[in-house]
């Protein structure tokens, strides 16, 4: 059988693996720059982390739970969900842990991969599966003098919990996703917070209690339930994929939901309503899940800044106004490199040529798993996979899926490698692109899209949609790689040794 690596054990790799497991490959190697496996999930530990898509929906199809605690699992249970799966399909012994991937070469001659760890360590493989995802490198913004502060600072990804926050003068920069559910937890600690805001965000209710008795004992000894539930909540996140999709009909009712929820919610303070009110499509960026983030904004120990930052002093931060705001602590809720996918590890396919080059005027791959001139290589969460309405998790299942028919094909056909045809990719990017006319993707700059102002990170359909595109590979998709003929060696006399 042939030997597969896998870089990266969150639920990319782990989804892999035990696909891959079930249909009798077992020569199987996860290699983790973590010390263990959960991916983002295991770095993003700060106060509040949960997830914003449902549990029944974020959670494996083939192994469902229905003892959750909320609607929403927080960080501590999507951390514990991942190793419970790992270890009842025994995936966590498969894990090699504080091993960051350098770089994968090809060799055209043997059609095999050689992936190299940073300490130096080679992995030889038939295959590999690259499921670094897209939020596993945090992005610091490089404010001139920031080197300089005085006080403490970390990422929201790399929280540090031995900083004690209570009575400091906190800032956070950035109002993403992450710090929309950190920021609450920060203000009830803080002496002062301040919070700097480069965009606002559209909102829509989140409040995330944990669920009462009698429903969670309906869902744990009524399965089909839980069924229900998850069809309910994939349908209810397509029906806001098809607002992104249609900005004009759709869009335009649940942007007026959301707006109605935030007038509301700061009710008693029309100026800061105005500061915070997106400027905007609704959709064009992610939208936020709370019902806690606004009301933090209006205690009494929390400023809102919208003036950008110029610089950063010893003593704080330094707005476009002129202004010093003077802090203990600076806490960037900045998000990921989300467009640098596997990057900055070096790869380098057929002929040697470098995955850099062929993504110099943006990431692409076919359904976002395959890329030309790349054989046996396969992506997870790559280039437009990534959900503005849905659950990852219905993706990454099916990529593994699609991963596995592929690798069965070579078996089958006994070629050496498998390489999706340049045509074939060039044409579903092509068609991928321009169903993105027309939607909220394209209405503003986002980090959807990469500095060409091409959209790499999201799909621009439906989950189904995607479901029914990668649900059978064509082989017709795909050149067949042969090893070329070993050499025969020839004696003085011109005869074969």
């Amino acid at each position: 059988m042939p030997k597969i690596v896998i870089v990266g054990a969150g639920f990319g790799g782990i989804a892999a693996a035990i696909e891959l497991r079930r249909h009798g490959f077992q020569n199987i190697t996860i290699l983790e720059k973590a010390p263990d496996l959960g991916g983002t999930w295991l770095f993003n530990t700060y106060p509040g982390a949960a997830c914003d898509v449902p549990s029944h929906l974020y959670s494996y199809s083939f192994a469902q739970r229905r003892d959750w605690e909320r609607l929403c699992p927080t960080q501590a249970d999507i951390l514990g969900y991942a190793h419970d799966v790992a270890r009842e399909h025994g995936i966590d012994r498969l894990v090699v842990g504080d091993s960051p991937v350098a770089s994968c070469t090809y060799d055209d001659a043997t059609c095999r991969w050689t992936v190299t760890t940073a300490t130096g360590v080679a992995h030889e493989a038939d295959a590999v599966v690259l499921a670094t995802g897209q939020l596993h490198q945090p992005a610091t913004p490089r404010f001139p003098g920031a080197e300089t502060f005085a006080g403490h600072s970390f990422h929201s990804a790399q929280w540090d919990h031995d900083y004690d926050l209570r009575g400091k003068r906190v800032a956070v920069v950035g109002t993403g996703a992450s710090a929309v559910q950190f920021v609450p937890e920060v203000a009830a600690e803080a002496g002062r917070l301040t919070v700097f805001q480069r965009t606002g965000n559209w909102f829509l209710p989140r409040r995330n209690r944990r669920y009462p008795a009698l429903l969670k004992a309906l869902v744990k000894h009524v399965p089909p339930v839980q069924r229900m539930r998850r069809q309910f909540m994939f349908e209810y996140c397509e029906s806001l994929t098809r607002a992104i999709r249609h900005p004009r009909t759709f869009g335009r009712l649940l942007g007026w939901r959301s707006a109605a929820f935030m007038r509301w919610q700061l009710r008693s303070d029309p100026e800061l309503r105005r500061r915070v009110w997106p400027d905007y499509t609704f959709g064009c960026k992610r939208v936020l899940f709370s019902s806690y983030f606004l009301p933090a904004l209006l205690r009494p120990n929390v400023d809102l800044v919208t003036d950008a930052i110029t610089e950063v002093r010893p003593e704080g931060v330094v707005t476009a106004d002129g202004r010093v705001h003077e802090v203990d602590c600076i806490i960037y809720g900045t998000g990921f490199k989300t467009n640098d996918f596997m990057f900055p590890m070096e790869i380098t396919g057929a002929a040697g040529r470098s995955l850099r080059d062929a993504w110099s005027q943006g990431a692409h791959a076919h359904l976002g798993i395959t890329v030309p001139g790349f054989p046996n290589m396969f992506l997870m969460y790559g280039p437009n996979t990534n959900t503005s309405g849905g659950s990852i998790l219905v993706y990454l299942e099916a990529q593994a899926a699609y991963l596995r028919q592929a690798l069965e094909l070579r078996l089958r056909s006994g070629a050496a490698a498998l390489d999706v045809r340049a045509d074939v990719e060039a044409r579903s990017d092509q068609e991928l692109q321009a169903r993105f006319r027309g939607t909220a993707w394209t209405r503003c700059d986002s980090w959807y899209r990469d500095d060409h102002g091409r959209i790499v990170a999201n799909w621009p359909g439906y989950m189904r949609e995607y479901l029914d595109a990668t649900r059978v590979l064509d082989p017709a998709d795909f050149s067949l790689v042969r090893r070329a003929p070993a050499p025969v060696a020839v004696g003085a006399t011109g005869e074969e040794a």
